[in-house]
């Protein structure tokens, strides 16, 4: 698993974002590269570049090892993340691939699964709830 942070900033943006503000948010700063992408032509390649701005809106995406595009999540400036969620999903995805299992909403490591095949067609809700802990 790998994560990249990109955007239209220079990397002496970053530099001072990751030591003035995200160390202290999390220790030690966040533990990924941090990609400067100027002209945004990675963000016009997602969707995500706003040409008349020039910068790009947030957005996140999940890219599985064939280079497959597997989640996209596109917000503007003022709604948060849920770096939480997004952990979970990487998760949830890797599971999935490793097991060929589905994951029902909301699934965290350990938690049920399902096994995908007509026997389960019209029988999701014997099986499984979103109301389980």
């Amino acid at each position: 698993m790998e994560f990249l942070a990109i955007s239209v900033d220079s990397r002496f943006s970053h530099k001072m974002w990751q030591e003035e503000e995200l160390s202290k948010m999390v220790k030690g700063g966040v533990p990924y590269p941090m990609l400067s992408d100027p002209g945004g032509r990675i963000g016009q390649v997602y969707g995500v570049y706003d040409q008349d701005a020039g910068v790009d809106i947030r957005g996140r995406f999940i890219i599985d090892p064939d280079m497959v595009i597997q989640a996209a999540e596109i917000l503007t400036a003022p709604v948060g993340r849920n770096p939480a969620e997004l952990l979970r999903q990487v998760q949830a995805f890797q599971h999935v691939r490793a097991t060929g299992e589905a994951t029902p909403s909301g699934w965290e490591p350990g938690k049920k699964t399902l096994k995908p095949g007509p026997e389960l067609v019209g029988k999701v809700c014997e099986v499984w709830s979103p109301y389980e802990s």
